[in-house]
């Protein structure tokens, strides 16, 4: 196999390298600092086609494949974590599923202008009663004539501040369980929803992370994605590709962790030489650079089974399981590098540590990422016993 990047997939990632190195890394920390979403930055990112990467030109999206999305993710979270989420949410969460399950009209709608970067997405599945167990969820959309009307409240959502359109998941037959789930495009702007408390969290403090407040919001029929009661296939098939975005995320932020703990070991010199002389300093820094690439070869087999219509799934909670873990486990050994500098602001290491710990919580927990493959792999064993 040749693990060689062809002239295109050169390209986005050279152009997303030169983005985040001259847009994103000057003013990540300020990103952080303030708390500010970078909404002249995602302009950028529109204009680059960063947006809509994986949808296809007819729909005004780059036409690019999804290993392409893996590569400018990483490139672009290692420049600004926050700007790599809000990128992220829009591609997997929202253009994917109004690509994969909405029709022409819906495409033609919303995705257009979500590609282009015209508006922003969300994604709404999580409740304040239900995270992983998303058929516990309470919201419900029950059909009024041409309309549903939504009652409920969804909370963890990425973009919940700034997005004009919400992939919204509920309940349209709460006695079926999961079988009883749909899922819906609403457009804010002609079918208002409440905007909720606004989270202080902990790391990527440039995207807003809010809860939505549906109170008898109506909307169209028209907006339903597939079939009613197909919402749960959706949403899982959604958080499926997903976990592409946020494993290279989370690579992301570990190899801008790791570039500034390598220089800082040549630069800080004890006991006359260079820490990075140091063995124990030496095989952390082994460590870190293993870690990194081999979670990069499990995202590239995830999004290129993605690209190849197979069954990712698997891969793709590999990929993000052992992406977000590498991904803390390298930002604290490059704090560690940092000594005491790396506990304080003025060095970026402690804002890695706090970006980095949410890529184990998101689109799925590790402890929901095991589940998925270890009934994969019980699946496959049966299927080789028959």
């Amino acid at each position: 196999m040749d693990f060689a990047l062809d002239d295109i997939h050169q390209m986005v990632q050279e152009t997303a390298r030169r983005f985040a190195d001259s847009e994103l890394l000057p003013i990540a920390a300020e990103i952080d600092k303030k708390g500010e979403y970078p909404a002249e930055k995602v302009k950028k990112l529109a204009q680059l086609g960063f947006l809509g990467m994986a949808v296809p030109e007819r729909w005004d999206g780059a036409g690019l494949d999804n290993l392409a999305y893996a590569i400018a993710m990483e490139e672009i979270s290692r420049g600004c974590a926050s700007t790599g989420v809000i990128m992220s949410v829009n591609n997997s969460l929202v253009c994917d599923p109004i690509l994969r399950h909405g029709n022409d009209e819906q495409r033609a709608k919303f995705l257009k202008p979500l590609a282009r970067g015209d508006l922003l997405g969300c994604f709404a599945l999580s409740e304040p009663g239900s995270g992983s167990d998303a058929a516990g969820m309470r919201c419900e959309a029950i059909r009024d004539g041409d309309h549903y009307i939504v009652n409920g409240t969804k909370n963890w959502i990425t973009n919940g501040k700034e997005a004009d359109i919400c992939v919204l998941i509920a309940h349209t037959d709460p006695s079926e369980r999961h079988r009883g789930i749909s899922a819906f495009v609403v457009d804010r702007r002609e079918s208002p929803y409440g905007i909720g408390k606004v989270e202080d969290k902990l790391g990527i403090k440039g995207s807003s992370t809010t809860s939505l407040v549906f109170d008898n919001t109506r909307v169209p029929v028209a907006n339903r994605l597939g079939e009613e009661g197909a919402g749960f296939k959706v949403a899982m098939s959604t958080l499926d590709g997903g976990r592409i975005g946020i494993a290279s995320q989370a690579l992301g932020i570990a190899r801008i962790a790791f570039e500034e703990a390598l220089a800082y070991s040549r630069e800080r010199e004890a006991f006359g030489k260079p820490i990075g002389d140091f063995g124990a300093i030496r095989e952390m820094l082994a460590d870190m650079a293993t870690e990194i690439d081999a979670a990069r070869l499990l995202i590239w087999q995830a999004a290129i089974g993605k690209d190849n219509k197979g069954r990712f799934g698997k891969h793709s909670a590999m990929a993000k399981l052992y992406a977000s873990e590498m991904s803390a486990r390298v930002c604290h050994k490059a704090l560690q590098i940092h000594g005491g500098y790396g506990y304080v602001k003025e060095y970026n290491a402690e804002r890695h540590v706090r970006d980095a710990r949410i890529t184990e919580i998101y689109e799925g927990t590790s402890e929901i990422q095991r589940l998925v493959i270890a009934r994969a792999v019980q699946q496959e064993l049966v299927a080789g016993a028959r």
